[in-house]
């Protein structure tokens, strides 16, 4: 169950970082590529770091009990 819950870690991490990669490169663009992206890519990457928190508690949990 851990080896399970540290790969979903891994890919959770790496979806926050493709997330934010996004973000910064929607911002970058700005315009309207920007105000249609800009919104939708940040509750994304909450969503995504929340994801991966839950997964760290999970992990932490099962490690110190």
């Amino acid at each position: 169950m851990q080896t399970f819950l540290s790969i979903a870690l891994g890919v959770a991490l790496f979806a926050v970082l493709a997330v934010l990669l996004s973000g910064v490169t929607v911002f970058a663009r700005g315009g309207e590529t920007n105000r249609r992206w800009s919104l939708r890519l940040m509750n994304l990457r909450v969503v995504t770091q929340a994801v991966a928190i839950l997964i760290l508690g999970l992990l932490m949990l099962l490690h110190y009990r």
